[in-house]
């Protein structure tokens, strides 16, 4: 489990980051982590694995306060940045020298993520695409099969079909009892993915919810022309018309759009109070 509780956060006092962010994670799950440019995702996912530290409030990993950065901790944590940066060694040198650090790693499982990606394991890493390392370190990451398992921006460098390769890959290599945190503003890449959508912005958490209660309480629908609906939530254009959220009367499921969601969420942060938690 991931617990944080009354997290304080700065880089800079006069403009606090988080301020008594509270926040708690179960295994079993794939979280997608969303919010606008600067409202602190990847800061967040540092404070977990113990890279920045609380100013007040505790973060912790299962047991363990992070910023402690135990080893038995870090063993069980893999965190994938945004950025990356390689030296000239292979893919199977890679392994070779980081793999130890992860006593559940699965070089077997690593190979099999590879090829999905259509990656070879004697390629050097300085000499792939920016997005061809990617999937390198995705691969790599999900056969560390570690419980905790973060990654900033994944689909960062990735090309259409790369994007679906990630999708594939993410649910074959999940475990049982993980706890996945995907961190992005490609919303678009988790639809079907996520099992938990988090929001945040100013400072704090302004929603958390599983795709299937929004499956059930809000409706989702498309139309050609803006519509005069009942309890309409939130509406937006696309290509060819309208797609309008408002609560679900009928019960029946309907297919979370994260991106119309997201939109709809900022602008009503009490989304969740008003639709969902009655």
């Amino acid at each position: 489990m991931i617990q944080i509780v009354n997290l304080d956060f700065w880089y800079t006092k006069k403009k606090p980051l988080f301020s008594k962010l509270n926040l708690r994670m179960t295994p079993g799950k794939i979280y997608g982590l969303l919010g606008k440019n600067g409202t602190g995702k990847s800061t967040l996912l540092k404070l977990l694995v113990g890279g920045l530290f609380p100013k007040q409030g505790t973060v912790r990993v299962g047991e363990y306060q992070a910023k402690n950065r135990q080893p038995e901790m870090l063993e069980d944590l893999y965190f994938l940045p945004e950025d990356m940066t390689h030296s000239a060694i292979s893919i199977q040198a890679y392994e070779n020298a980081y793999s130890g650090f992860y006593p559940k790693f699965d070089h077997q499982k690593f190979l099999e993520l590879l090829s999905l990606f259509e990656v070879q394991l004697d390629s050097k890493l300085s000499d792939l695409s920016f997005g061809q390392r990617k999937k390198v370190m995705i691969s790599f990451g999900l056969a560390t099969n570690t419980k905790y398992l973060l990654m900033d921006e994944p689909t960062n460098g990735l090309d259409i079909p790369s994007k679906s390769q990630f999708r594939k890959a993410l649910l074959r290599g999940f475990i049982e009892d993980q706890i996945v945190i995907i961190s992005t503003h490609q919303i678009r890449d988790l639809n079907q993915l996520i099992e938990t959508v988090i929001i945040l912005d100013n400072g704090q958490v302004i929603f958390n919810q599983d795709v299937l209660d929004i499956e059930e309480q809000l409706l989702f629908t498309k139309s050609i022309s803006e519509e005069a609906l009942p309890e309409l939530i939130y509406s937006e254009g696309i290509a060819g018309g309208y797609v309008h959220l408002q609560p679900n009367s009928t019960g029946e499921p309907s297919e979370v759009e994260l991106e119309v969601l997201f939109n709809a969420v900022i602008a009503n942060p009490n989304i969740s109070q008003q639709y969902l938690n009655r």
